[in-house]
């Protein structure tokens, strides 16, 4: 019941005249499903759909491009580089500093995500790319708005040097293979619905 008023909020928010459209973050393909045939209902354009989506999440991310399809919205991809493990930057060898809360995460991550990583360092050496060009470039081709976080000025650069390219067929199928195969994918957003 509580979704309920929810959704009845944001759809008022529009009749209000206050957006010109609605999005959701973190709702599932079931859950997109049921909001998008409320908002329709309501004569309420959904427009987008924001979800935790990167290689180490597309195991369980990747049903939402064909709902956010269906419905009519776009799918807006956060985390795209997935805290940044799929940087390049750690390995086992060269975690994230004592005390930071992903030191742990990556650990746990890493030896599962081996094959990707690589598969993602071939790729990066042939399109002539960073690891972080071609996992947001990756995104991107799967049809996502991703938005990536940029912690300097170099990483902000790197991360707009994604656009005005794309990734082939056969690079896509090799990454998705290699995603699809994660020994333990990133963890979901706890708020992520089904």
């Amino acid at each position: 019941q509580q979704e309920g008023a929810l959704w009845e909020g944001i759809a008022d928010v529009y009749d209000e005249g206050l957006c010109e459209a609605v999005g959701v973050s973190n709702y599932g393909p079931k859950q997109l499903q049921k909001v998008a045939a409320k908002m329709k209902d309501r004569q309420v354009p959904l427009a987008a759909a924001q979800i935790q989506y990167s290689l180490m999440t597309y195991k369980e991310a990747k049903d939402m491009n064909d709902v956010c399809d269906d419905v009519g919205c776009r799918l807006i991809s956060y985390s795209p580089l997935c805290l940044g493990l799929l940087t390049g930057k750690y390995n086992l060898d060269n975690l994230p500093r004592p005390g930071n809360p992903r030191r742990q995460l990556f650990r746990e991550l890493l030896p599962g995500a081996q094959e990707l990583l690589q598969t993602l360092d071939a790729v990066a050496g042939d399109y002539g790319k960073t690891q972080s060009q071609v996992a947001i470039n990756w995104a991107m081709t799967k049809g996502t708005v991703p938005i990536p976080g940029a912690r300097t000025v170099q990483m902000a650069e790197e991360n707009l040097a994604t656009a005005g390219w794309k990734l082939r067929p056969d690079a896509m199928d090799e990454l998705d293979r290699v995603a699809a195969s994660v020994g333990k994918p990133m963890i979901q957003n706890i708020f992520q619905t089904k």
